[in-house]
């Protein structure tokens, strides 16, 4: 009789223990989702650059800590240059003009053959003049640039250039057409609305990265990419740049305040979920939750079949 029960059982008791595995191993949170919530300050122009303090196995990652640009320039060395605008928490800026020259040696060496060496663009890679230090930044800050194919999206990936590498980069196209384009935004959370930043993540982000900033596919093989490692920096860069197929929000669309509250949300609350039931399954929303309710559900009503069936 026992071994009976152990035939009859075993096939769909290892199933379901199968199925739970593969699906707590797909939704695990990342590490991306623990540690603190970044909090910004602006930098001075005068003085050495601040250091980043990176989190453990992110140091050549651009982080947001006392300051979402700061950068470990060499003492003495000023990065930030003058202000362009400034208002509500966010001040753009280009980078400053020693960094210009540096910029330009490995502007030559890594991007001159796809975007010329003038940043004019060519067959291969798109004009880069007018967009601005910022639009610049957050390429190559995600490592999205230097990009191996261009016929294809780029994807976020360890960044080829450390921190003050990416701001001479950045300077050099800048200088090409100083005072146009995009600023690079040092990001001041400290007044920033999480309410109000929900609110207008739901209503301009969430249909393509997901209320939970996970990212989804698109049409036609296109897709919008997770929030789970975008500094406050970047995510106001993406908000005025539109890289890829985002749209581009300028200032009369989401104003300084309202790209404050919204950097705000992704980098304290999306980042860092409270899960209040205990598992926050990927926090990748009604996905994790259909799978536990297919898995238990479903799971538990075949091995009752099972049992019903064996006991007639």
């Amino acid at each position: 009789m026992r071994t009976l029960i152990r035939g009859r059982f075993a096939l769909p008791v290892a199933l379901v223990g199968v199925v739970g595995l593969v699906g707590l191993v797909a939704f695990t949170p990342s590490a991306a989702q623990a540690g603190p919530a970044p909090v910004a300050t602006a930098p001075t122009a005068t003085t050495a650059a601040p250091t980043a303090k990176a989190p453990a196995g992110a140091a050549a990652h651009p982080t947001a800590t006392a300051a979402s640009t700061a950068s470990p320039a060499a003492a003495g060395t000023s990065v930030t240059g003058s202000p362009l605008t400034s208002s509500h928490g966010i001040t753009y800026y280009e980078p400053a003009g020693s960094l210009i020259a540096p910029g330009q040696a490995l502007y030559a060496a890594s991007c001159a053959s796809c975007h010329g060496v003038d940043a004019a663009g060519s067959a291969r890679a798109p004009n880069l003049q007018g967009l601005g230090a910022g639009t610049v930044d957050f390429w190559v800050s995600t490592g999205r640039m230097p990009l191996a194919n261009s016929s294809v999206q780029a994807t976020r990936k360890p960044p080829r250039f450390n921190r003050l590498q990416t701001l001479e980069i950045a300077a050099f196209v800048q200088s090409r057409t100083p005072g146009l384009g995009i600023g690079i935004p040092v990001v001041n959370l400290s007044q920033a609305s999480l309410a109000a930043g929900n609110s207008l993540f739901t209503l301009n982000c969430a249909a393509c990265h997901t209320i939970t900033g996970a990212g989804d596919e698109l049409a036609y093989g296109a897709y919008a990419p997770s929030l789970h490692l975008a500094t406050a920096t970047q995510v106001v860069e993406a908000i005025r740049s539109g890289p890829g197929n985002m749209p581009h929000f300028s200032e009369g669309n989401i104003t300084n305040s309202e790209a404050r509250d919204i950097a705000a949300y992704v980098t304290e609350v999306i980042q860092h979920p409270v899960d209040r039931g205990g598992f926050g399954l990927g926090g990748i929303g009604p996905v994790g939750e259909g799978f536990v309710a297919l898995l238990f559900g479903v799971g538990v009503l075949m091995l009752v079949a099972f049992w019903i069936g064996e006991r007639s």
